[in-house]
C-alpha cells in the first residue's frame, strides 16, 4: 500500500450515505447533551458481561491505499448463547412512529462495528440493533437486522470503494502539499528589522507545542511573520494545518492575501475563508430550511459532488469562490463552507469557530486538533470577546408573547412560557429602587424552567402547530419563538461553566427584565476551548502590558512572550500631547481648544484622522470645526455604515487629493483597527481621550472582581481596555519604513501614569526629547 487514510467509522459513513435535506438550525441544538444522557440511561439497563463505549478499529485495503477506520460502539451485547448484539444508540426530537426502518447512514455506522466485531470475534454472522430514543419523551423504539459475515464484508467493500475518489483525491493533493511546503521560500527579498525574530519565535513555539504571546509593532509584517513558520513546521512534520483567526473582516483580507502570495511561489494548500451566514447566504426571506430554500433542500444529496469539484479545482478559497460552486451545484454555501473547512489544511476565520461554545466547529476531531495550530490575530480582542461567547442573557419580553401567542395552538408550550414570565415577575420584585440586583450564583429554579421551556420550544419548532400571526405582525412569530430558543440554549450552557469567575445580575430596563450571567474573567474557559491545539499564536501590536492578557487569556506558565522592537525609526513620528481635560464634565470647555488644535495638525496639506471616545463627542466637533472652517474637506463616521460606505469612506483617503482631508472617527470603531493607510494616505492622527469605557454597571463589576483578587480594577475594568483603543488608533500612522507623520495625543492624562507608561516607546522617546 503506498499510503494510509485514518478516518472514523462516523466521517466514513456520513460522507457516503448521508442524504435528503438540512434541518433548520434549531433541530438538534440541545442534542449533545441530551444525547449523552440518553446512551447513559439506556447503558445503564446493561446487564453483567455488555459492554460500552466499545473501541474497534480495522484495516480495509482498497486500491492502492489502506484504509484505517476505528470508532466506538455504542454497545456490544452478550446473550446467554454467546451470540452477540451491536446496538447502536441514537436521540430524536422526530415522531418515532415516522422512522419506518431507520436512516441508512444510522444503519450504515451500526453495520460499519458489526463487521469489526465480527472479524475480531471470527462470527459467522451477527445481530445489530438499532435504537431510537425521543428526547423530550423517552420513548424507545428499536429495529433489528441479523447480517452474515459475507454480507458485512460486501456492505464494507461497498461503502470504502464510494468514499475511495474523495480518498485519493485528497491523498494527491497531501502529496503535492508537502513537497511545496519543503520547498517554500520566504517570499520578500529580505526579513524586517525583528521580523526573523518573531518568526523563529513561532516556529519554536509551534515545535515544543507552547503558546506565544508576542506584541509586535504595526508595520513589522505580522500576518507574514506568524503564516510563514506555521507553514515550514507543518513541512517538517510538526502540524498539519492552521486556523487563522481574526476579529475583523479587513484582517482576514489581509490573511488571505498572504497566503495569495504564497501560493502564486508555488505553495499547494486548501485555504477557505468562512463568512458569516448572514452574509454568505442566497436566501432573501423565510426561515431557513427546504422548504423556504432549494439550496438546503436535497444538500446532502449534491454536497459530495460539489466538494470534489471545489477541492479539485481551487486552492483559496474566498467567500466569491464558494459562491459560484454552491449555485453550480445548488448547495447552501454558509453549510458548504463549513463541509469544506473540514477538508482543507488553513482555514481563516473569525474567533468564534473555535472559542465560542454556541458556534464552534464541532466535528473537529480531537487528533485532528492536536496537529493544528491556531494563529490570533490582533488578540487584544480576544478578552471582550471571550467576555461575550462565554456570558449569556435573557429578556422577560419575549415569554410574555410566545405565552399568548401560542395558548390556544400549544398549551404546553405557553405555559412553559407563563411559568419563565412569572419568574421574571418575581426577579423584578427583588430588585432595589433603581432597578437592579446581583448574585454569586444563578437562581436555583430557573434551569429546570428554562429546560421545561426549551423541550416544548424545540417540538414546536419541528412540528409546528400552525401558521403563528405574532403581536407585531404576520410571520414573526415564528422568528420571536426561535430567537428565544436559541437565547435559553445559551443560558443553559452557560449555567454548566458558572463558577466563582461569574456574577449574575439583572435590571429593569423600559419596563422589560434583563438578567445576565456574566463572565467576569474569561481565561479559564479561553484556555479550555484552545489547549487541545498544538499552539496557540497570539499576535497583536497592543498586547500592553503582556501581564494583562497572558492573565486574561489563560496562559500556561511554560508559554513565551516576545515583545518585538519597532521596525522604523524614531524620526518618522512627530508626537505631541495637548493637555486639555476631555472628561466628560469638562468636554463642552474642551471643543474650542481641540478644533484650533485640529486647524494647526491639518495646517499642512495631507489627509488626518482623528479619533473620539464617542459618536456624539465627535459629533459636537465636528460641528464646531465645520462651523469655524468651512473650506476644510471633511469626513465623518456614521452610525451602522455598509460595507459600501465604509469602502468609500477610506477611499476618500488618496495619496494624490489637490487638498486637505480631515476624517472624523470613533475610537475603537470600524477604522480605528485593522485599516491600512500608508504613505501619503494619512499624514497625521488625532486621538481625543484615553479611550476609557464608558462607566456602567458591567465595567464597575469587573472593577470590584479584579480588586478583590489583590489586582488593579480600575486598570484591569478600565486602563488598559482604553489605552488598548488609543494605541489601536495611533497605529494607523505608520505603516512602512518611508512613512512619516504627526500623532496629537489630546488629553492631560497622557502626560501622566500609567498612562504615559502604556505609550510605545518610540511616542515617549519623542516627547522626552521634545
Amino acid at each position: 500500500m503506498s499510503s494510509t487514510v485514518a478516518l472514523s467509522v462516523r466521517t466514513l459513513v456520513e460522507y457516503v450515505f448521508r442524504s435528503g435535506s438540512i434541518e433548520p438550525g434549531f433541530h438538534g441544538t440541545g442534542a449533545m447533551v441530551e444525547g449523552t444522557r440518553i446512551h447513559q440511561k439506556i447503558q445503564k439497563q446493561y446487564k453483567e458481561g455488555d459492554r460500552k463505549e466499545v473501541y474497534l478499529k480495522t484495516e480495509i485495503p482498497y486500491g492502492n491505499l489502506l484504509y484505517v477506520v476505528d470508532g466506538r460502539c455504542d454497545g456490544l451485547l452478550v446473550s446467554e448463547d454467546g451470540s452477540f448484539t451491536v446496538e447502536e444508540i441514537k436521540s430524536t426530537s422526530g415522531l418515532l412512529d415516522l422512522l419506518d426502518e431507520g436512516h441508512e447512514v444510522h444503519w450504515a455506522q451500526a453495520l460499519m462495528y458489526a463487521y469489526m466485531v465480527a472479524l475480531e470475534q471470527e462470527l459467522s454472522s451477527i445481530q445489530v440493533k438499532l435504537t431510537y430514543v425521543h428526547r423530550a419523551t423517552d420513548e424507545q423504539k428499536s429495529l433489528y437486522r441479523t447480517l452474515s459475515f459475507e454480507e458485512l464484508i460486501s456492505f464494507v467493500n461497498d461503502t470504502v470503494a464510494r468514499y475511495a475518489p474523495y480518498a485519493e483525491m485528497m491523498v494527491r493533493h497531501d502529496a503535492k502539499k508537502e513537497q511545496s511546503l519543503r520547498e517554500l521560500s520566504f517570499p520578500f527579498s529580505s526579513y524586517r528589522k525583528g521580523q526573523r525574530h518573531f518568526a523563529g519565535a513561532v516556529y519554536k513555539s509551534v515545535v515544543e507545542k507552547v503558546s506565544l504571546f508576542a506584541q509586535a509593532p504595526t508595520g513589522i509584517g505580522k500576518t507574514m511573520s506568524t503564516l510563514f513558520p506555521v507553514l515550514k513546521a507543518m513541512g517538517e512534520g510538526q502540524a498539519k494545518g492552521l486556523f487563522y483567526l481574526t476579529a475583523k473582516t479587513v484582517t482576514r483580507f489581509a490573511a488571505q492575501e498572504a497566503i495569495s502570495l504564497l501560493l502564486t511561489q508555488g505553495l499547494q494548500l486548501h485555504v477557505i475563508t468562512l463568512t458569516a451566514k448572514e452574509k454568505a447566504c442566497f436566501r432573501e426571506e423565510g426561515i431557513c430550511g427546504k422548504d423556504s430554500c432549494p439550496y438546503t433542500d436535497g444538500y446532502y444529496d449534491r454536497i459530495n459532488e460539489a466538494l470534489m469539484d471545489l477541492l479539485e479545482h481551487e486552492t483559496l478559497m474566498s467567500r466569491d469562490t464558494l459562491a459560484l460552486y454552491a449555485h453550480k451545484h445548488k448547495v447552501c454555501p454558509f453549510e458548504f463552507s463549513l463541509d469544506a473547512a473540514y477538508a482543507c489544511d488553513a482555514v481563516i476565520c473569525d474567533y468564534n469557530y473555535i472559542y465560542d461554545p454556541r458556534i464552534s466547529l464541532k466535528r473537529l476531531t480531537e487528533e485532528r486538533k492536536r496537529e493544528t495550530v491556531l494563529l490570533v490575530d490582533e488578540a487584544h480582542n480576544l478578552v471582550d470577546r471571550g467576555r461575550e461567547m462565554f456570558s449569556a442573557s435573557l429578556l422577560k419580553a419575549p415569554f410574555l408573547e410566545i405565552q399568548r401567542q401560542y395558548k390556544e395552538m400549544n398549551r404546553n408550550l405557553s405555559t412553559a412560557a407563563k411559568s419563565v414570565n412569572a419568574f421574571f415577575i418575581s426577579l423584578r420584585k427583588i430588585c432595589n429602587e433603581e432597578g437592579q440586583g446581583q448574585w454569586d450564583s444563578f437562581p436555583e429554579e430557573l434551569p429546570a424552567l428554562l429546560e421545561i421551556f426549551s423541550l416544548e420550544a424545540e417540538q414546536e419548532l419541528i412540528h409546528p402547530s400552525s401558521s403563528i400571526v405574532s403581536l407585531n405582525g404576520e410571520g414573526e412569530g415564528e422568528n420571536v419563538l426561535l430567537d428565544t430558543y436559541f437565547a435559553v440554549q445559551g443560558m443553559l450552557r452557560t449555567f454548566k461553566t458558572y463558577d466563582e469567575r461569574y456574577i449574575t445580575y439583572a435590571e429593569v430596563r423600559r419596563g422589560d427584565v434583563y438578567l445576565k450571567l456574566f463572565n467576569l474573567d474569561p481565561s479559564h474557559l479561553l484556555r479550555q476551548m484552545s489547549k487541545s491545539f498544538r499552539s496557540q499564536i497570539l499576535f497583536s501590536a497592543t498586547l500592553s502590558p503582556l501581564s494583562y492578557y497572558r492573565d486574561m487569556i489563560g496562559a500556561a506558565e511554560e508559554d513565551y512572550s516576545l515583545t518585538v522592537s519597532s521596525p522604523f525609526q524614531k524620526e518618522q513620528w512627530e508626537v505631541t500631547v495637548l493637555p486639555v481635560s476631555t472628561r466628560y464634565h469638562d468636554r463642552e470647555a474642551s471643543l474650542v481648544p481641540l478644533t484650533k488644535a485640529l486647524s494647526q495638525m491639518v495646517s499642512k496639506k495631507g489627509n488626518y484622522l482623528v479619533f473620539f471616545p464617542s459618536y456624539l463627542y465627535l459629533q459636537n466637533v465636528y460641528q464646531a470645526f465645520t462651523e469655524y472652517y468651512p473650506e476644510i474637506r471633511t469626513l465623518m463616521q456614521d452610525t451602522g455604515m455598509s460595507e459600501q460606505a465604509r469602502e468609500s469612506f477610506l477611499a476618500a483617503f488618496s495619496p494624490d487629493n489637490d487638498e486637505t482631508l480631515l476624517g472624523f472617527a470613533v475610537l475603537g470603531g470600524i477604522f480605528s483597527e485593522g485599516v491600512d493607510l500608508p504613505g501619503d494616505r494619512l499624514n497625521g492622527v488625532m486621538v481625543v481621550g484615553v479611550g476609557l469605557p464608558q462607566l456602567g454597571l458591567e465595567r464597575n463589576l469587573l472593577r470590584q472582581y479584579f480588586n478583590a483578587r489583590g489586582k488593579n480594577g480600575f486598570d484591569y475594568a478600565y486602563v488598559y481596555p482604553g489605552m488598548c483603543k488609543v494605541l489601536q488608533a495611533g497605529g494607523r500612522l505608520i505603516r512602512s519604513e518611508t512613512d512619516t507623520g504627526i500623532i496629537v495625543l489630546a488629553d492631560d492624562r497622557f502626560l501622566q501614569s500609567p498612562y504615559m507608561h502604556l505609550l510605545p516607546v518610540e511616542w515617549r522617546d519623542y516627547l522626552i526629547r521634545t
